[in-house]
């Protein structure tokens, strides 16, 4: 199928079944590195190949107090053409709108209060415990329901004490991790090729969410 839009002729990718794809094979029971295998596995072949030939660096991070571990950087192969960009583009925006979709609100709030409950807090009246939880449903806005049910469930089964909002967050972006890192290398392919001739501004908004998104959710590297 062809559009024309002035001189330019753009031929529309066929839109694949990932996001139908993804919604089956995503369970976030599953060990990490199982839930990135499966993941992987949804995304078209040209995608997979590409996403083998990148090259991974390790390079040292560092924060306030000095060195702060290793962290990888993986750069997409050479050659990646337009129409596998656009490919990248159309996978990763699947992935945002399903596996790591913000939590809905009245979720994430109910979450939220249901943890607090587990470690009350002596002296705080109901108010003030519930202007606290919504301080926490901003601040965990971000993430999937999926990691707010685990970071909630790991921390009641392990700690003895009332987390912070800090302590969640970093707990929240250990569990999604391979999906951040999956995301992270779409849009690394997606930025490695220009757009095709005539591509749309619907496109282009459409990368411009991505990437925000992205950027909201803290990714590493």
């Amino acid at each position: 199928m062809t559009a024309r839009s002035g001189r330019a002729t753009v031929t529309a990718l066929p839109r694949t079944a990932v996001s139908a794809s993804v919604a089956t094979a995503f369970d976030p029971d599953l060990p990490a590195p199982q839930r990135r295998i499966r993941l992987i596995a949804t995304l078209p072949p040209a995608l997979r190949e590409l996403l083998a030939q990148g090259r991974t660096d390790r390079r040292p991070r560092f924060g306030e107090d000095g060195f702060d571990g290793m962290i990888e950087q993986w750069s997409p192969p050479a050659g990646v053409t337009a129409a596998q960009a656009a490919l990248a583009r159309q996978s990763l925006e699947e992935l945002l709108t399903t596996v790591l979709a913000p939590a809905d609100s009245d979720h994430l709030l109910g979450r939220v209060l249901t943890l607090l409950s587990h470690f009350p807090a002596k002296g705080l009246s109901p108010e003030v415990e519930r202007m606290m939880a919504l301080d926490w449903a901003e601040d965990l806005g971000e993430y999937p329901s999926w990691v707010i049910d685990a970071a909630a469930r790991s921390w009641r089964r392990s700690r003895k004490w009332r987390p912070s909002i800090a302590e969640m967050r970093s707990l929240c972006q250990e569990l999604c991790a391979p999906e951040h890192m999956l995301a992270d290398r779409l849009q690394a392919l997606a930025d490695a090729a220009p757009r095709e001739a005539g591509a749309t501004d619907l496109q282009a908004d459409l990368e411009s969410v991505a990437t925000g998104a992205l950027r909201r959710m803290g990714r590493m590297g």
